[in-house]
């Protein structure tokens, strides 16, 4: 794979390619009769921290013969300092060794200066410029490796099937002869009942975030040292580890698939296996087993860290797999501002501008979302206290849920001016969006909720109330009843206006029986008079529309709503021609990233894609 080009072989065909939760699987063959998977396996454990806290990824090939005879096959890969940095004038520094055990061996790459703690700019893709790359593979007497100019290595393999066992150990800059790490494996004659090599690739960072707590601002090691006293240690135990995760991954693939299945069919199954890796490649677990924090990174549309938009569409996923996940979120946000850090009344944007730098917004400067972060903060709370059991996480969190929640109770039911800004603020602020509207009044309900739990009962009666009071003033104030059909409005009084009602699954989600089944029914009717080839837009605006929030909107619907979204979803993805892993903002029409005017919206990577199990914890 990649550009054949300067080692003058033949390119290979593409004849297959297939995807499960965990894996993704390119079957390719050769004008000589050999045929061959690459499998990336990238395993996720939600209940295992310790394998779950490396930062890897398997490579495997497997080749058979497929016209009867037998083939001498060699197998060689290798990656280039290109890893560490887009820019070709950084420096740097590389190694070779085995494991302990001699089983594995490991090319160890690096930056010469590291540079803790910073990215790249989010242009050049916001590579970390701190850390070690390790490339791994198992060591036997079929293996050789070489270090060295492109041309040089790869030429060398060309020519001789083999590598020299040599390495370069003039350190230089990235576009410097353009330095690569190669291993090569030789197969031998390779018939139908076929031959494999392994490979892992692995990003290892001692110190991981720099966070703003309790204590004030300090480092926060990867939660894989806690376990291993070398990222070499590490990467070995990962590479030997590979027969267990591929059989508890191939567990996990058929699961997740069935699980959606049971839930609403092939389609759906078919988006949710393709989201799930991508909503785990957005955290990363820091701390020790005593204090574990999980730190989301908001991902292309910017670099904060934790923002509470991002983790409150991405949050099923974890409900679903394990709901200490959504408490390690929710952890780093209200220590930062248990500590008195964040001077405002609602809840913060993040806790950080620049991943992985969560030092908070001590000046009260965070992007101002002040109805939307302390609706989704009270839904996400009371949502993890319902999975888990542990209503003594609310009694400790109360004051401040009770601050932002009067903050609710002032704003939300009309949220204008300084208030009027949602999650989808690439649309721009607007006075009493109704859906925004909603998501506070289910806060609010919420809230009642966790004062029940926690033996609050005046403040239970009292939010209760409002709450009630508040939805039926909603129903006259964001309803155009007198439409055909009948359907929410985008915004208070806008009557042709429509959006996706997306914050009404919160209520479905918590049980709260807040909003009248009429509404629901209502919006699931709706639904089907507005689709375009690839989905339903986000509103009456324009044609673009949020994946997450189409999810959301059809979980709460109609088993033929949720066909007609799941299955214009499905050919989207078959069909998209944006060139990056699933975007979240798309234009129905053509499939494409989304654009407004003259500009393109290029949301990719995002792990808010999390949210497309939305049907799955309900």
């Amino acid at each position: 794979m990649g550009n054949s080009d300067s080692i003058g072989v033949t390119p290979v065909t593409q004849d297959a390619f297939t995807y499960t939760a965990t894996r993704s699987i390119f079957t390719m063959s050769t004008p000589e009769g050999v045929g061959f998977n690459v499998t990336f396996l990238s395993p996720i454990f939600p209940n295992d921290f310790k394998r779950h806290s490396q930062t890897a990824t398997y490579v495997e090939v497997d080749v058979w013969s497929q016209d009867g005879s037998s083939h001498d096959v060699q197998v060689y890969s290798d990656i280039s300092a290109e890893w560490l940095s887009p820019d070709p004038s950084v420096v740097a520094e590389w190694d070779y060794g085995t494991s302990d055990d001699g089983k594995v061996a490991t090319h160890n790459l690096r930056r010469q200066t590291q540079l803790l703690f910073t990215e790249d700019a989010p242009g050049n893709g916001a590579v970390a410029q701190w850390g070690n790359w390790l490339w791994s593979t198992g060591n036997d007497d079929n293996m050789s490796w070489q270090s060295g100019a492109d041309v040089d290595v790869r030429g060398q393999f060309s020519s001789n099937g083999k590598l020299t066992d040599q390495g370069d150990t003039e350190f230089r800059a990235i576009g410097d002869r353009w330095p690569v790490l190669a291993f090569s494996h030789d197969l031998g004659d390779v018939s139908s009942a076929g031959a494999s090599a392994l490979f892992t690739i692995g990003l290892y960072q001692h110190d991981a975030i720099q966070f703003e707590g309790k204590d004030g601002i300090v480092s926060l090691p990867a939660y894989w040292t806690n376990f291993w006293d070398s990222p070499e240690a590490a990467a070995s135990e990962f590479y030997q580890d590979y027969a267990a995760a591929a059989d508890d991954m191939a567990k996990a693939d058929q699961k997740i698939h069935d699980d959606a299945v049971a839930a609403s069919g092939e389609d759906y199954a078919a988006i949710v296996t393709l989201a799930y890796r991508q909503a785990y490649g957005g955290v990363q677990l820091v701390g020790t087993p005593d204090e574990m924090y999980v730190f989301l990174k908001e991902i292309s549309s910017d670099g904060n860290v934790g923002t509470v938009d991002v983790a409150f569409p991405a949050f099923p996923v974890f409900l679903y797999d394990n709901p200490a996940l959504v408490k390690g979120l929710l952890d780093p946000l209200f220590e930062n501002q248990e500590a008195g850090w964040y001077p405002n009344k609602w809840a913060e944007h993040d806790i950080g501008a620049n991943y992985p730098n969560a030092t908070g917004h001590n000046d009260g400067g965070d992007e101002r979302m002040s109805v939307e972060e302390p609706g989704n903060m009270l839904i996400m709370m009371l949502a993890y206290a319902q999975r888990s059991g542990d209503t003594a996480y609310l009694g400790r969190h109360y004051e401040i849920l009770k601050q932002w929640n009067q903050y609710l109770i002032d704003a939300a039911l009309a949220p204008v001016g300084d208030d009027g800004l949602s999650t989808d603020d690439f649309a721009g602020a607007h006075d009493n969006q109704t859906d925004l509207a909603l998501k506070g009044i289910i806060g609010i309900r919420a809230m009642a909720e966790i004062a029940n739990l926690t033996d609050h009962a005046d403040d239970a009666s009292s939010f209760r109330s409002t709450a009630e009071s508040y939805i039926a003033q909603w129903q006259t104030l964001g309803i155009n009843a007198a439409a055909d059909p009948p359907h929410a409005t985008l915004f208070y009084g806008d009557a042709d206006s429509h959006g996706l009602l997306y914050n009404l699954y919160a209520d479905k989600l918590l049980g709260l029986g807040l909003v009248p089944q009429s509404v629901y029914d209502m919006q699931s009717d709706f639904y089907r008079t507005l689709g375009d080839k690839y989905g339903v837009p986000l509103d009456s605006r324009w044609s673009e529309t949020k994946l997450d929030w189409e999810v959301w909107s059809a979980a709460y619907s109609s088993k033929e709503t949720q066909d007609y979204f799941f299955s214009r979803i499905r050919t989207w993805i078959g069909e998209t021609p944006s060139n990056a892993p699933l975007t979240d903002l798309y234009d129905v029409a053509d499939g494409d990233f989304a654009h407004q005017d003259d500009r393109t919206i290029t949301f990719a990577y995002r792990p808010v894609v999390g949210g497309v199990f939305a049907l799955m914890v309900l």
